[in-house]
């Protein structure tokens, strides 16, 4: 039995209201966990297996989207920052910020780029998006240096320094961070008003995909 059948035969009935369909949660592996769970993300895990990782609710990943995504309608589109070190995050949070218009830093985060306004590439931002509380630890760290509040992605192996609101998913896929932000943007997009309630993005969820020719350059 595969794991997305597993999921759907044990979990609850799941709510009909979730941003996108249980299945497509599960065919780009959003709840997929890694084989290590911190404290600070056991809340979010719907179970674990002996010989697999763990499995994040995928309930609790939808709901802590609609919560991001409300906070972040509430700030203009230029001072939102979204970045990613992991090079499977660029093409997402490229494309995050195309459509709702924030900033991005994709790859090395230089020292100073929201601390040091001398800087040419500082950047003004009031809101961070993380890709992975891990691998973005430098921006984050600055963020909680000028007050910016920090969203992050995080999966099950995450500790939650700085962080001030979370979204637990698997960061570290090519689909799954495809389609998180994917969701974000829609949902951020139909908070502003920009899209009704019940409007999707111009384009799928694979367009915000890394694709590996990308990554191997």
């Amino acid at each position: 039995m595969s794991a997305q059948k597993r999921y759907l035969d044990e979990a609850p009935k799941l709510v009909s209201e979730l941003l996108a369909p249980s299945e497509l949660y599960l065919e780009a592996g959003v709840h997929i966990g890694t084989y290590v769970c911190t404290k600070y993300m056991r809340k979010f895990v719907y179970r674990s297996r002996p010989d697999g990782p763990y499995i994040l609710d995928i309930r609790k990943i939808d709901e802590r989207l609609r919560i991001a995504a409300k906070f972040i309608s509430s700030f203009e589109p230029r001072s939102v920052l979204a970045v990613s070190s992991r090079p499977y995050g660029f093409t997402p949070v490229q494309k995050f910020a195309e459509f709702t218009g924030a900033r991005f830093v994709t790859g090395r985060f230089i020292p100073g780029t929201i601390t040091n306004p001398y800087l040419d590439i500082h950047i003004d931002a009031e809101v961070l998006i993380a890709s992975d509380p891990r691998v973005d630890e430098q921006a984050i760290e600055e963020a909680s240096k000028v007050g910016i509040p920090v969203i992050a992605i995080a999966s099950t192996d995450a500790k939650l320094n700085n962080v001030d609101l979370v979204i637990p998913g698997n960061n570290k896929g090519r689909k799954s961070l495809a389609l998180i932000y994917w969701l974000l943007a829609r949902q951020v997009l139909r908070e502003r008003g920009v899209l009704q309630p019940d409007a999707n993005l111009p384009v799928s969820y694979e367009t915000f995909e890394t694709k590996v020719s990308t990554v191997e350059r």
